[in-house]
């Protein structure tokens, strides 16, 4: 059933435009973690739509509501708690497993095309630089899909987070191809100059911010770089490009190619994330 239509005797019938359309759910038949955006206006029916989502999804075991944008030094998004519960849940995509907690982490299910998406780019022998990895939902993906894959360095300063890393690690058996670090970005990338095939930044609201340093990262003869930006859904493809275009050259890289562009979520109103795949060659 709907949320729409369980609420339609619940909540007054002008409001029934504002009951959100969708959720996300995150977990499995053993438990799962529903978060939904409610406007203002249905600030009194708050509970309500949570207990529908409840009584429509019986493994739902907690729902958060989504507040704002993701605050504070590891990007968590602000969620009030409209049923308390277990928020620690294993969750399956494509294949492989993922243990993790939206309270601890972030971590988004509709992150998970652009995962596989990668993961099938990747080529038997890359070495990869995952920057920003939280629980590390993208290197699970590329080393279950790609068991050639040489190393994936999966680097997150949030230690509740990379608890969770070293758990999915395990979880999924691909141990030896993972090696996760403990610490910011800032401190381990200079470790790894001319480095990688392949450097996945996948924190769009500031990934402008760490460009130069993941390109750092990419071997002088040539690597792919996935970038993520929050831009305006009504943005041409050429728009997007330029501002791409102009990041990159404020970090002084003039030799690249702009292979792809792929729209990964709705962001919020009016803005989506895109993940810009980028040829990159330091030296000739």
């Amino acid at each position: 059933m709907k949320i729409k239509q369980y609420l339609s005797n619940i909540i007054p019938k002008e409001l029934h435009s504002l009951i959100p359309n969708s959720y996300d759910l995150i977990g499995s038949k053993k438990g799962q973690v529903a978060i939904i955006e409610i406007p203002q206006e249905l600030e009194n029916y708050k509970i309500k739509i949570a207990e529908a989502i409840k009584n429509i999804h019986k493994n739902v075991k907690a729902v958060l509501r989504k507040k704002g944008p993701r605050l504070g030094e590891y990007r968590l998004y602000n969620y009030e708690i409209l049923m308390p519960g277990e928020t620690d849940v294993i969750h399956k995509e494509y294949g492989y497993y993922l243990r993790v907690d939206p309270l601890k982490m972030y971590f988004s299910t509709r992150d998970a095309k652009d995962r596989i998406d990668i993961a099938n780019s990747v080529k038997a022998g890359e070495k990869i630089i995952y920057m920003f990895a939280g629980a590390c939902p993208y290197a699970i993906a590329i080393a279950k899909k790609q068991p050639d894959v040489q190393i994936i360095v999966a680097i997150e300063k949030n230690e509740e987070a990379f608890n969770y890393m070293l758990y999915n690690k395990i979880l999924n058996k691909v141990g030896n191809k993972i090696l996760c670090i403990n610490d910011d970005v800032l401190n381990v990338c200079p470790f790894f100059d001319n480095y990688a095939d392949r450097v996945i930044m996948t924190l769009p609201l500031i990934s402008k911010d760490y460009l130069k340093l993941g390109i750092g990262c990419l071997k002088d003869s040539g690597g792919i770089l996935h970038y993520y930006k929050i831009v305006n859904t009504d943005y041409t493809f050429n728009e997007i490009e330029k501002i791409v275009e102009n990041d990159l050259k404020e970090s002084r890289l003039n030799n690249f190619k702009i292979l792809s562009f792929s729209k990964v979520s709705n962001y919020s109103p009016g803005k989506a994330k895109y993940r810009i795949d980028l040829e990159i060659r330091k030296k000739f």
